[in-house]
């Protein structure tokens, strides 16, 4: 088995494990923003929920269905990013983001995207990168309506369906 297939392997048995065993899944009531996000050309959806405490991603909670991928990459973001500074989940956003727009070209950066790496073939199939990154767009609307609205505000909520972003 050649280098890159036992690294194919790996991502895989990383997503999987996400997908069955996924990390802070169940809305939460502690929020400042809320949104839904859908994915209409797979049937992805996710209710996100951020709440944010002096400058730090206090929690990230979500509702979601969908395929293993989606799945997956909602759980690995919570991780990244709940006790990181918004800054630092921000730039961490920005980093998945360039890994699943690189077509497979970018070397992703284990320091920074951890667990996240796994999703560096899925960038080949544009088609999955939706998927992939539906918990992404979610979590930066609802972290951007939070900082909008400020810690204190009443909880804001919005639906957006993700047709045409890729």
């Amino acid at each position: 088995m050649s280098t890159q297939a036992n690294l194919d392997a790996m991502y895989q048995e990383i997503i999987l494990d996400h997908y069955k065993n996924p990390h802070h899944k169940g809305l939460r009531d502690e929020y400042e923003a809320e949104v839904h996000h859908v994915n209409p050309t797979c049937g992805d959806e996710i209710t996100l929920r951020v709440h944010l405490h002096d400058g730090v991603v206090a929690d990230v909670s979500y509702d979601s269905q969908g395929c293993s991928i989606s799945q997956a990459s909602a759980s690995v973001l919570t991780d990244l990013v709940i006790g990181k500074s918004v800054d630092e989940a921000f730039a961490i956003q920005e980093e998945f983001l360039h890994l699943m727009q690189g077509k497979g070209a970018v070397e992703p950066n284990e320091d920074v995207l951890e667990d996240g790496i796994a999703f560096a073939g899925v960038a080949k199939f544009p088609a999955r990168v939706k998927c992939a990154l539906l918990s992404w767009m979610a979590w930066k609307d609802a972290t951007s309506q939070s900082l909008a609205t400020g810690d204190l505000a009443a909880p804001a909520a919005t639906t957006q369906s993700m047709e045409g972003q890729s």
